[in-house]
């Protein structure tokens, strides 16, 4: 089977190069029937959700459907039993092995939606990449670890098909948005390397719930309000003492750093109720054992999806994932 990397990186003036999949626990699939949304034809238009006073939990879908390659499907798969295990899975029928980019959706652990990140998904398709966009339990659904254990079980699934979807389950990164950037970076820091993990990327990313909670306690904010009672939900509605300081303790990404943990790329804004101080934790953890880590921070208070909509955020993700999955493949 040829290599994506190896035939797209003599177009990559014209097509970015993309990640792949990790294995765990993978549990059986299903599928829905693949919808063909190529061949000059555009995909169905998603609306845009109703706007709202605080900022959105992740990239808001378009109503402009951009072409992208013929004969690209998307598949709506589910990963486990609940009916929040679902992903889709936009991809070439073809036989290369394409990296492949895992999207996870942001809304305070306890909303959003996939749906939100439609076209983030199609921005990523366009450029040759597998995209596996995760839908994942609430916190109203089960408590922690049931969010990290999804991410980890969606990327199972993707990996053990691999071949279904044309993906190379060697070369992948997983980006995350708000909430969403919590679970990927976790994802990033649990225990050993995941196999095939090449980078993660956190936009706005929670990274750090403890912090969370403390700048919520006094806030005027009503964001960081919201984020620290967001963040006892997601604890299963206790507070870091006593017997929940072990939940607590395994929410912290800073805290499972480790030498061997995957690159991170993280973006805050300057002024967001998320602060830069989570991923300067991480960062400080992650430089201590040599592993690479770059955050950089835009001027201004938005979060999540209107930072990455932001002139050139995205066009700088885009790069950077490129970049990893390119060196990877050589």
């Amino acid at each position: 089977m040829r290599s994506w990397v190896t035939v797209g990186a003599l177009a990559l003036a014209a097509a970015m190069v993309g990640p792949a999949v990790v294995d765990t626990t993978a549990p059986a699939y299903a599928i829905s029937a693949p919808t063909r949304i190529g061949g000059g034809e555009t995909g169905k238009a998603t609306p845009t959700p109703p706007p709202t006073p605080s900022p959105s939990p992740s990239p808001s879908p378009s109503t402009e459907a951009a072409p992208l390659a013929q004969g690209t499907l998307v598949e709506t798969v589910a990963y486990g039993r609940h009916v929040r295990q679902r992903m889709d899975v936009w991809y070439q029928p073809d036989e290369l092995k394409r990296p492949g980019v895992f999207l996870v959706h942001g809304g305070w652990w306890s909303s959003g939606d996939k749906k939100y990140m439609t076209e983030v998904s199609r921005s990523y398709a366009e450029q040759g990449y597998v995209v596996f966009n995760i839908n994942y339990r609430l916190s109203g659904d089960a408590s922690w670890p049931a969010q990290r254990t999804d991410t980890f079980g969606a990327i199972a699934t993707a990996r053990r098909h691999a071949a279904r979807w044309s993906f190379d389950p060697n070369n992948y990164v997983v980006v995350g948005f708000s909430a969403g950037g919590h679970l990927a970076t976790a994802v990033g820091t649990y225990k050993s390397r995941l196999p095939g993990l090449r980078g993660v990327v956190g936009i706005s990313p929670v990274i750090s719930p403890l912090t969370a909670y403390t700048e919520g306690i006094d806030s005027l904010d009503p964001n960081k309000r919201k984020l620290r009672d967001s963040a006892i939900k997601l604890a299963g509605g206790c507070e870091p003492t006593g017997k929940c300081a072990r939940v607590w303790a395994s929410m912290e990404v800073p805290w499972h750093a480790s030498r061997g943990d995957a690159p991170m790329l993280i973006v805050h804004s300057s002024d967001e109720f998320v602060s830069a101080e989570h991923s300067k934790q991480l960062k400080e953890h992650l430089q201590q054992v040599g592993v690479p880590v770059t955050v950089l921070t835009e001027q201004g208070i938005e979060h999540s999806a209107p930072l990455y909509r932001l002139p050139g955020v995205a066009e700088r993700v885009q790069q950077w994932v490129t970049e990893k999955l390119l060196t990877s493949g050589r």
